[in-house]
């Protein structure tokens, strides 16, 4: 009997970890696994760019956890440089492209489908938009293309447009290099995943490290020099000069492919799947990672998330349906931490907007306190923001923005709100102290006490 085909289009962390696992529960005369990457590297860190542009980690081979040989090693068909043009659902193939062999193209057939297309930076169509000069940051070669700018450029000024994750990191990672960098954002705050109040913090953290953050401006394109390269951003209002120019405005998902094959898509445009990870409609097709939306357990509604985290396990479980087994991912509660320099930003669950937009009421509290025991040495300020639904007291998100040990604090929050507790519930938590950790009440605990408190004090 002949063995199954199964064809994997996308070649970093959910589709590599879904042909890994499908490897290890069937062998190859079981299975034949043929995976398609169109870039240079396979199954790596893309959240480790901005610290390998920074110097703070070597690269790209320290961001890469799997070679392509690697995986070939393990009977995996991983053929790089090639790009999946199209999807044939009803014949059982695939057409591709081969990027570095004259455009040859060909056709693949499967008994089984994974599409894990992962996400498209936003490029806005303006004027510049494409010259020399102005990076994305999503892939290794995306980094290393900047690198190559920055080791090629005389200069020293730097924009990034944008303030969100990607943003405010590559900021840093400039700053570093000792570049005087502009950031701008068309938002009144930067870390538009916070909510304002919260983001005021980082813009001020950002400023005191020497970050010029320009709030509430809209990019309307990008000057060139008579070389054609960038020289400087223009918005409604003003001209920023630049040397190099780096988007961080966000991902969308890459569903081009799934579109044009009639797959499913939700409101963000990301595919809509089953708690199998199987694309619903479909019996033989699975999808997971950047290109995917998925439950949000706190609000009840999908939504599209980009991080590495989930995309591995989206591959673990699509993996082991492929594989004969059976498994499922229940959905997210939007964790997701940062930094920039020695500030701390991370959050969960909901914001009040998402509150809001979920029809949830809810009532907000905020709390200053220390990472440790304020007469231990070292002690630093630390904001904790808490949302809970109005009448049940159910927690509905957490913000946190801090110095050293704040960010990974936000994890409490994140069981917390997976485990559907109340903030009341929260109050008794048994966490850890001891003074160089935290103070005897836990800040997260006192925003849980102080919104207790609130909900008892607005009734039903």
């Amino acid at each position: 009997m002949a063995a199954e085909r199964l064809v994997v289009v996308g070649g970093d962390a959910a589709g590599m970890a879904a042909a890994s696992q499908a490897r290890r529960l069937r062998k190859p005369d079981e299975l034949a696994i043929t995976a398609f990457e169109r870039g240079h590297f396979t199954s790596y860190s893309a959240c480790g760019i901005p610290y390998w542009v920074g110097g703070e980690v070597d690269g790209p081979d320290a961001l890469i956890a799997r070679t392509a040989e690697e995986h070939r090693a393990r009977d995996i068909d991983l053929r790089m440089r090639t790009e999946v043009t199209e999807l044939d659902l009803d014949g059982g193939r695939v057409r591709t492209r081969e990027l570095d062999n004259g455009g040859r193209e060909s056709w693949t057939g499967f008994d089984k489908l994974v599409l894990a297309t992962g996400a498209r930076p936003l490029r806005p169509d303006l004027p510049g938009i494409d010259a020399p000069g102005v990076h994305g940051v999503q892939t290794l070669d995306d980094g290393q293309a900047l690198l190559d700018t920055l080791d090629a450029s005389s200069g020293r000024r730097a924009v990034v447009v944008g303030a969100g994750y990607i943003g405010v990191e590559m900021a840093e990672a400039l700053i570093r290099r000792g570049y005087a960098v502009t950031v701008l954002e068309r938002s009144s705050q930067p870390m538009s995943t916070l909510d304002p109040d919260m983001g005021a913090l980082v813009h001020e953290a950002m400023c005191g490290m020497g970050i010029e953050t320009v709030r509430g401006t809209t990019v309307t394109g990008v000057l060139t020099d008579t070389d054609g390269r960038a020289r400087a951003v223009t918005t409604e209002d003003a001209e920023y000069p630049a040397d190099v120019v780096v988007l961080g405005m966000g991902v969308r998902p890459e569903t081009t492919l799934a579109a044009a094959a009639g797959l499913p898509l939700g409101e963000s445009g990301g595919l809509l799947t089953d708690l199998a990870m199987r694309v619903r409609g479909q019996d033989h097709l699975w999808a997971g990672g950047d290109c995917v939306e998925v439950m949000d357990l706190v609000s009840g509604r999908t939504r599209h998330i980009a991080l590495g985290t989930h995309a591995n396990k989206h591959g673990q479980v699509i993996g082991a349906n492929v594989g004969g087994g059976y498994a499922t991912f229940p959905g997210v509660v939007g964790t997701a931490v940062s930094k920039v320099c020695d500030l701390e930003i991370a959050r969960t669950g909901l914001l009040e907007r998402q509150a809001h937009a979920a029809g949830l009421r809810f009532v907000p509290v905020t709390v200053e306190a220390t990472n440790r025991a304020g007469y231990y040495p070292g002690a630093r300020p630390m904001h904790v923001k808490m949302l809970a639904e109005r009448r049940t007291g159910r927690l509905l998100g957490v913000q946190i923005v801090g110095r050293e040990g704040a960010g990974k604090r936000v994890d409490i929050a994140a069981v917390a709100l997976t485990a559907g507790m109340t903030v009341e519930q929260m109050t008794a938590l048994d966490l850890g102290y001891a003074p160089p950790f935290s103070p005897v009440w836990d800040p997260v605990l006192v925003a849980a006490r102080k919104a207790a408190g609130a909900v008892r004090a607005a009734g039903a």
